[in-house]
């Protein structure tokens, strides 16, 4: 679809997600031959120097940008965050108690998946209101002798995200904190002192799916359990610095282009993260209220709770949906429609999400409502 305004439509897909167009135009720049290497990096070897260059490169943006301290390892995966919530029990539960704060879906597919490798708690839920406020730290029944604690910081269907980041050492919790950080990493930053392991799929803030970034503190390696797959166990990938199984190379290469590109932005004084951080909030600012505005749509997730990422919200008549999301493609607003466990609609508004396409849907949503006054 190409507009008559000559701007490429707005995808508001929740992952695999939009892009920033400069990463998509040196990507495609570089298809053919990177660099005058005379070979695309698809093509190239994992071992050469020429995708060594690439990875370094890559390995040292991303620690730059997120300020990840020196002890923690950056690891290259693949498996994606459902793959992760099998390594990461294979890797750092012992087979003994795990806690799980479940929060929506993703966190619940998690301690689920867990029980094949462990001993899962539950240490909290918002099952019980929807998914629509997140647990307070404070009533979570955390177990003296967890392995780790795991939560999704960010839950991408139901729309709810850690505005900052639990201090289990003041609940009284001596575990290390393992966060699914997939759909908000990049978006903010994170306090590492609070903080194990972070790991996410790269494919809505990141870059193209096929990558899994993993960030582990270098003393939780070296404890997998005897049934971990080598090409899985944390201390193996660390030890061969993400290059004993073949890496997905395109998709850390363009990674590793995002990353570059997130460290060039700026706004006011304000550069990178930070930059980033401030547009997001904008973002999220502007369109959540214009919904509570309304009563034509609605949101039904507790203010202090509610993702910059994933917005989920509903239509007053839900038999308008599909006019609605007609009326939207034509509009070039792409990917509306919520996910199906809830309904509804859903904008995700990653990084590569400028302001003027969340100010196009407000004004695609403020018509929409008067064409029914």
């Amino acid at each position: 679809m190409t507009l008559t305004s000559g701007r490429r439509p707005y995808n508001f897909s929740a992952g695999p997600a939009a892009m920033p167009e400069a990463v998509l135009q040196r990507a495609a720049q570089d298809m053919l031959d990177w660099q005058g290497c005379g070979m695309g990096v698809m093509e190239m070897s994992h071992r050469g120097k020429e995708f060594g260059a690439i990875l370094a490169r890559t390995e040292s943006d991303l620690r730059r940008l997120l300020a990840i301290p020196e002890q923690f390892h950056i690891l290259f995966m693949q498996g994606g965050g459902l793959g992760e919530n099998a390594i990461v029990p294979l890797n750092l539960s012992r087979g003994g108690a795990v806690d799980f704060v479940v929060s929506g879906s993703w966190s619940q597919k998690s301690f689920k998946e867990a029980q094949r490798y462990c001993k899962p708690h539950l240490a909290a839920s918002n099952a019980a209101d929807g998914h629509t406020r997140l647990p307070e730290p404070a009533a979570w029944q955390l177990s003296a002798d967890a392995s780790y604690v795991h939560l999704c910081s960010n839950e991408t269907i139901h729309g709810v995200e850690f505005q900052q980041l639990p201090d289990l050492a003041a609940l009284g919790s001596r575990a290390p904190l393992v966060i699914d950080f997939s759909s908000h990493v990049a978006s903010r930053p994170v306090d590492w002192s609070r903080v194990g392991l972070a790991f996410g799929g790269a494919q809505k803030n990141l870059g193209p799916a096929g990558l899994t970034l993993v960030v582990v503190r270098d003393d939780l390696l070296g404890h997998a359990l005897e049934i971990c797959p080598s090409a899985f166990n944390y201390k193996t990938v660390a030890d061969n610095a993400s290059m004993y199984n073949t890496p997905p190379t395109w998709s850390i290469y363009v990674a590793g282009l995002t990353f570059a590109w997130l460290l060039e932005q700026t706004e006011g004084d304000l550069h990178g993260l930070a930059a980033m951080e401030a547009r997001n909030i904008a973002k999220a600012k502007l369109l959540y209220g214009f919904i509570d505005g309304s009563s034509f749509y609605s949101n039904k997730v507790a203010p202090a709770c509610r993702s910059r990422m994933n917005v989920p919200f509903f239509l007053a008549d839900e038999s308008r949906n599909e006019a609605f999301l007609a009326g939207a493609r034509d509009a070039g607003l792409l990917q509306l429609k919520g996910h199906k466990s809830v309904g509804g609609m859903r904008a995700s508004i990653y990084n590569a999400m400028p302001l003027a396409g969340v100010q196009a849907l407000v004004d695609y949503m403020r018509e929409f409502e008067r064409s029914f006054a």
